[in-house]
């Protein structure tokens, strides 16, 4: 405890630098996972899928995805990972990309769901095909809870990557485990504290903007 009283700043170049590269590091993964979670929304809302055998089929398949893979914790996905490309950033990138994928489509489809169904009814009487009706009644209906689930999942990730780094994900969580194993307790500390800090910062933040969006 007394580390966390005393934290040594001789490290701060260092412990920053790893700090920036997690919450780099979950920026990339939620970059990423956004298209994939995007075009399986779709497919796993129900309102959308035709009411046929492959219809139901694929909204069963991609809900049972996301449902499954969301329920592996990331620091499960940072393990596996690990072991198929080795330990570091990029392993952690990934884990945190697939749990996202997950998270986010099921996010997403939810809010699909409950769209007002006037707008695709109207476009559907045009003859629109399906394309037109997702670009023309449905996206608009979702970009501000899109943008906001995904600022969101954002402020989850930088959190996960920390926790992701203790068994070889990178960033700033492979260097707390690294000071800790040294029992370097003062640097511990200063790492606490600035974990700590972006935390704070990051959920403030977004919270702030998810507000804005969702009154938009």
């Amino acid at each position: 405890m007394s580390g966390l009283f005393n934290p040594n700043f001789d490290i701060l170049s260092m412990s920053l630098k790893a700090l920036t590269e997690t919450i780099y590091l979950a920026l990339l993964a939620t970059l990423f996972a956004i298209p994939f979670a995007f075009i399986l929304s779709f497919f796993a809302a129900r309102n959308l899928m035709p009411k046929t055998l492959l219809g139901n089929t694929v909204y069963v398949a991609i809900r049972t995805f996301a449902t499954l893979f969301r329920s592996i914790e990331a620091i499960v996905w940072a393990i596996i990972f690990s072991v198929w490309v080795g330990i570091g950033p990029f392993a952690g990138m990934l884990a945190l990309m697939i749990h996202s994928i997950a998270a986010l489509t099921k996010l997403y489809s939810e809010q699909i769901e409950n769209i007002d169904d006037g707008p695709v009814e109207a476009i559907k009487a045009t003859g629109a095909n399906t394309l037109q009706v997702w670009v023309f009644a449905v996206i608009p209906q979702i970009i501000s809870p899109y943008l906001a689930f995904t600022i969101y999942r954002w402020d989850i990730n930088v959190r996960m990557a920390t926790i992701v780094g203790f068994v070889g994900g990178g960033g700033i969580g492979l260097l707390l485990l690294q000071q800790q194993q040294l029992l370097r307790w003062q640097n511990v500390g200063l790492i606490i504290w600035l974990i700590a800090a972006v935390v704070w910062i990051m959920d403030m933040t977004s919270a702030k903007i998810r507000e804005k969006l969702i009154e938009m």
